[in-house]
């Protein structure tokens, strides 16, 4: 079933306004201690607790609007319940900072399981948007895999080594910034593998 379409600013602020707001209040609260039932919180773990309640409700009114959920967000809000609420419950903010490496090993290593068996994954989910030759989504599909697999690699190195602040940079705005730079710079393989409008 096609998705329904709602405006696009809706839905860009659907999408990033829970991390926004979560990179707002550990901002607010980096350096405080929380107390809730007797028990004492760090801000990171609050305000993991405001992303998993977000997340959740974001999801559900995309989900309303459209009719739908791509693959991504669905695996995304899995995840977050998953790993913020373990966050939240065990007072643990690691389990937080492990979602990322676990999404991008995921989708590395569904996309490399694909390329062994000479398909691209991401040609499923993606041909109706951005209709490519197969060898285009072939050649999209390998640097995508790999790029899957570092940033997977730079999120373990930056929440190890780095401090909160660092990380919760990286969530927000680095991880976004790459992606939006990777897909800017495979421009020319979309020009040279393009399929051309039949109306053309």
């Amino acid at each position: 079933m096609a998705a329904r379409k709602i405006n696009p600013w809706l839905k860009v602020a659907l999408e990033l306004g829970p991390i926004l707001i979560f990179f707002a209040t550990f901002s607010r609260l980096k350096d405080q201690t929380v107390m809730l039932g007797g028990t004492a919180y760090s801000g990171l773990v609050v305000a993991t607790a405001g992303l998993v309640l977000l997340i959740s409700l974001s999801s559900f009114l995309l989900w309303r609007m459209t009719g739908r959920l791509s693959p991504m967000q669905l695996v995304t809000l899995v995840l977050v319940i998953v790993f913020g609420g373990l966050s939240v419950w065990l007072n643990d903010a690691r389990f937080i900072k492990m979602k990322p490496t676990i999404l991008y090993v995921l989708f590395a290593a569904i996309l490399g399981f694909g390329l062994m068996r000479g398909r691209s994954y991401l040609a499923l989910v993606m041909e109706e948007a951005v209709p490519l030759q197969e060898q285009g989504w072939m050649i999209l599909t390998r640097r995508l895999t790999v790029f899957f697999a570092v940033l997977a690699i730079a999120n373990e190195v930056i929440w190890r080594t780095m401090s909160d602040q660092a990380w919760v940079n990286f969530k927000t705005f680095g991880l976004t910034a790459a992606i939006f730079v990777f897909f800017m710079a495979q421009g020319s393989l979309f020009k040279r593998y393009e399929i051309a409008s039949k109306d053309q």
